[in-house]
Formats: structure tokens, C-alpha cells, sequence
């Protein structure tokens, strides 16, 4: 489980590619570090990998790689890095942590465009697209994950949508650096992808809708 409230960006520093599979290896601080073990999961441009190895050097930094088959590559940006790319870094939650975010899988849906970048001194506006299969999920004011950081979407056009950055966001995540072009990875909100899946279900299906109504009547007839 993540937040979607990233920790640091941090330049890959290899990343060793075979057939349908990349092992992706960073240079993690101290910070980062602390209490991480094989195993652990972590967020590398919203997306949930699991450490593979974790060589210290000492100083409490170290060497920590993470693997990642063909899928993965296929449905998010992490097919496209290379050595010297920088991503946006979450370690996952722990349960009694503070939610500054919203709740995220780290299972990314697909990846999108940036389409156009507004920069102003206090101000940064991405512009991305809107494609048909997220359209459901994209909603004015609603909340998205884009690169594994937790967003409100400002403005919602037919083909593209818009987000907003303070100059914290900036300086720390990947956003700092977009520029058009750009393949964002993007996980949609849960609670409204339960809720649009749910409705369209219901929507296809008289007897179910029938159901859902007949409840509805029932239970407000009981108040």
C-alpha cells in the first residue's frame, strides 16, 4: 500500500535488460534505507516492486535493485529507462502512518502523454491526455495518481485533463523535469474505479439494476 506522497526523485544507476525482464539498480540514501529489507515493496514511478538485493556499502547507504518482467515493462514507463533516468521513489506505507495522500496498489492502468506544460514562478500546469478507456475514472476535482503522486485534477477537458503543482512537488518529484511528450504512468483513484465499475455493471444488467432499486425503495420505505 502507498500514499502517493513521494519521498525523494533518484536517478537510476543501471539497469540490466534480458528478454521480457530489466533489473533496475538505485543508490539509496541512508534515509531510504532504514528498515528496508529483501522483499520490501517500493514505488519507482508509482509502480510496486519488490527489492531483490540490498547491498550496504558502510555508510549506510546502498546499492538496492529491483526486478520487473515484460508486463510491467509493456504497461508502464519503466520499459523505456535507462541508466541516468530519474524517477519519483515511495517506500510503502505502514500501517499508523499519516495519509497525506490517498490509498494506492501501485498496480498502474496505462500510461499517457503529456500534451502541454504551462510554467509560471509559483505555478506549474501539465496538461495530459484523456484517453477513452479513463474517461470514467477522470473526473473533475477527483483525485489520480500520475508517476505515483497523489493528485487532484484542476480542469477536465473531452481529450485531456490538467493538474496543478506547488513548488514542493516540483523539487521533489519528477514533475520538476516534465516536458511534453513525456509517458506518465497513471493509477486511478480506487474508490471511484469501484464505484464506475460497480454502476456500470448495474447499468448493463436490468435484473441487477431491478435489484439495486428494489433495495433502495426498501430500505427507505424502513426510515
Amino acid at each position: 500500500m502507498f500514499t502517493g506522497i513521494v519521498q525523494t526523485r533518484l536517478a537510476v544507476a543501471d539497469v540490466l535488460k534480458k528478454e521480457d525482464f530489466a533489473t533496475f539498480i538505485f543508490e539509496f540514501s541512508d534515509e531510504l534505507t532504514s528498515g528496508l529489507e529483501i522483499g520490501a515493496s517500493v514505488a519507482i514511478n508509482g509502480t510496486c516492486l519488490t527489492a531483490r538485493s540490498i547491498d550496504k556499502d558502510g555508510t549506510g547507504n546502498a546499492r538496492v535493485s529491483f526486478d520487473a518482467i515484460g508486463q510491467t515493462l509493456k504497461v508502464t514507463n519503466l520499459g523505456d529507462l535507462s541508466s541516468g533516468s530519474i524517477v519519483n521513489i515511495e517506500r510503502a506505507a505502514k500501517f499508523g502512518d499519516e495519509i497525506g495522500g490517498h490509498l494506492l496498489s501501485g498496480h498502474i492502468m496505462q500510461q499517457i502523454k503529456v500534451v502541454e506544460v504551462i510554467e509560471s514562478a509559483n505555478n506549474l500546469v501539465v496538461w495530459m491526455e484523456r484517453p477513452a478507456t479513463l474517461v470514467p475514472y477522470l473526473l473533475d476535482k477527483g483525485y489520480v495518481a500520475l508517476n505515483g503522486c497523489s493528485l487532484t485534477i484542476a480542469e477536465v477537458e473531452r481529450d485531456r485533463f490538467s493538474v496543478h503543482l506547488i513548488p514542493e512537488t516540483r523539487d521533489v518529484t519528477t514533475f520538476g523535469l516534465v516536458s511534453v511528450g513525456d509517458k506518465i504512468n497513471v493509477e486511478v483513484d480506487p474508490q471511484t474505479q469501484a464505484v464506475v465499475d460497480t454502476v456500470q455493471r448495474l447499468l448493463g444488467s436490468a435484473d441487477a439494476l431491478g435489484s439495486l432499486l428494489e433495495t433502495i425503495r426498501a430500505t427507505s420505505g424502513n426510515g
